[in-house]
């Protein structure tokens, strides 16, 4: 441990992370460690996390604004692949962890930094995640997960520990403390553990901190267009924006109405079951407003192919391998299908409900010339017998044969 002169820190702010930096400090002798925290849409308070993390015994502190590069560079090349890890989940957690782990190994080069530290469990996901991004960009780094080593194994454990060390913790004044652990940024916000270990037991109304209840949603419905340029959403509405504004415009009008709950038994990659509560109020509605202009704009061969190649694109953001070669491919064949994924679209929203009310694009495949049930001069319907019995003979021929082997 000895040669470990300086560490990067992946740093939020809370009792774990806070803990660790005394914990590397006294296991790590001589050690600097350098707290690097990610504004990745959370609603902290940031110059409050640079101070408690001084406090804590860091010697340097980091604060990185990097909302506008993860929407653009991590979670619109996803909404255009279309992935959706197990029917559900969109991501959320997924594909933030190997942009802010880039953006440690970024930290970690500028300092000359022997080390990458982070506080998740070994248990979870984000181990892997975090671990895989540094192995790929900086396989020289080496890499620390106290979870996996120190003796803290609770919360007691750990405000025990705070104590000792004089680690200033955030005390709750009114009420009970919120029972969940979460994950937020600005595409989604997680809720996992307490009441909802047990996957027979309903969310309560507390739960939601982003999302308004279905039940308690406005009356009226709301409606609502989303343009897109190449398969990437860039107005609401009709106005332009970039993806800052646009995703917090979408998730204060989805917010309201009830949309993006999701509530999933999902299976981890470490092998276990997990179950999760998501609000996702402006992802959900953006990647079903992206799906329907698809329908409108990819021919049937290519809309199939990619429907299938979304699903282990899911699973590799899922499982940390967003540096890796067949993600980079898969990538590619999705650029080649967005060329043409142009166009607007309108939903209503209503009580927690995404309803179509129209799609356009100048690149539409539809000709209402071609599928109307009215007289047409386009289409031949003589042409379907020829095509019917060519498409049917391999049919045809397995009969013929099934019946000359029965008369044996």
């Amino acid at each position: 441990m000895n040669e470990i002169k300086k560490i990067v820190l992946a740093y939020s702010g809370g009792l774990d992370t806070s803990v660790i930096i005394p914990w590397l400090k006294e296991n790590y002798k001589g050690a600097e460690v350098i707290a690097a925290c990610a504004d990745v849409g959370q609603p902290d308070d940031f110059p409050a996390i640079e101070k408690k993390a001084y406090a804590s015994g860091a010697s340097k502190v980091y604060i990185m604004d990097i909302k506008k590069e993860f929407l653009e560079e991590y979670v619109w090349p996803v909404v255009k692949a279309g992935c959706v890890y197990e029917g559900k989940y969109l991501l959320g957690t997924s594909f933030a962890r190997p942009l802010i782990s880039k953006k440690l190994v970024e930290v970690a080069r500028k300092e000359g930094a022997d080390a990458i530290a982070h506080g998740a469990t070994g248990k979870g996901n984000d181990q892997v995640r975090f671990e895989l991004t540094v192995k790929a960009l900086a396989p020289d780094i080496k890499l620390i997960a106290p979870w996996r080593m120190w003796h803290i194994k609770s919360r007691e454990d750990a405000l025990a520990y705070a104590a000792a060390h004089n680690v200033p913790i955030a005390h709750q004044t009114e009420g009970e403390p919120y029972p969940y652990s979460m994950d937020w940024n600005i595409w989604h916000l997680s809720h996992e553990g307490a009441d909802l270990e047990n996957p027979a037991n309903a969310p309560k109304d507390m739960v939601y901190m982003v999302t308004t209840p279905p039940e308690k949603a406005p009356d009226m419905p709301e409606y609502v267009e989303i343009g897109f340029e190449k398969g990437i959403p860039v107005s609401v509405d009709g106005e332009k924006m970039g993806a800052v504004e646009l995703l917090t415009k979408l998730n204060a009008v989805g917010a309201k109405n009830g949309i993006g709950i999701v509530d999933i038994v999902e299976n981890r990659l470490v092998g276990m079951k997990s179950r999760g509560i998501y609000e996702n109020p402006g992802g959900a509605i953006i990647m079903y407003a992206h799906k329907e202009l698809e329908y409108l704009c990819l021919d049937r061969a290519t809309m199939h192919c990619k429907e299938q190649l979304a699903g282990k694109y899911a699973d590799l953001v899922y499982d940390g391998m967003w540096f890796s070669t067949l993600r980079d491919a898969l990538a590619a064949f999705v650029d080649v299908t967005q060329e043409t994924v142009t166009g607007t679209v309108r939903l209503k929203l209503y009580k927690g409900n995404i309803i179509s009310a129209g799609s356009t694009s100048p690149y539409s495949l539809y000709s209402e010339e071609f599928v109307t049930f009215g007289e047409d001069e386009v289409y031949n319907q003589k042409d379907a017998e020829g095509f019917i019995n060519l498409f049917g003979l391999p049919l045809k021929m397995k009969a013929m044969m099934m019946r000359k082997t029965e008369k044996k």
